[in-house]
């Protein structure tokens, strides 16, 4: 089995969550677009951007988690990379490895 297919074959959770993602652009001037994800699993997520990001590219991400699951308004941080990608003609899908994480409290929407 390919390390690609062994990285995949994990259970993915169909979670559209709203989702904002840092980068360095090839210059090495920060880049930031918002986006959704499509699906978690335990090793990263697959997502939504207006933008293409090549791949390996080094990524910092903050998204929202339903207080449904969470029951108190948390946000999930970390950095990862990216791993593919999938170019269409509105949008780009991206996968993305999660190398790091932590859980912030998030403020309580008024």
């Amino acid at each position: 089995m390919s390390r690609t297919n062994f990285l995949r074959g994990g259970v993915r959770l169909p979670l559209e969550l709203p989702v904002e993602v840092h980068w360095k652009g090839r210059r090495g001037k920060k880049q930031h677009a918002h986006g959704k994800t499509v699906a978690i699993s335990g090793n990263g997520f697959y997502l939504i951007l207006p933008k293409r990001l090549a791949h390996e590219t080094p990524i910092d991400f903050t998204m929202d988690l339903p207080v449904e699951l969470t029951r108190i308004p948390m946000k999930l941080a970390g950095q990862g990379r990216v791993v593919r990608g999938k170019l269409s003609s509105a949008e780009t899908g991206i996968a993305a490895i999660i190398d790091d994480y932590h859980f912030l409290l998030a403020a309580p929407e008024v």
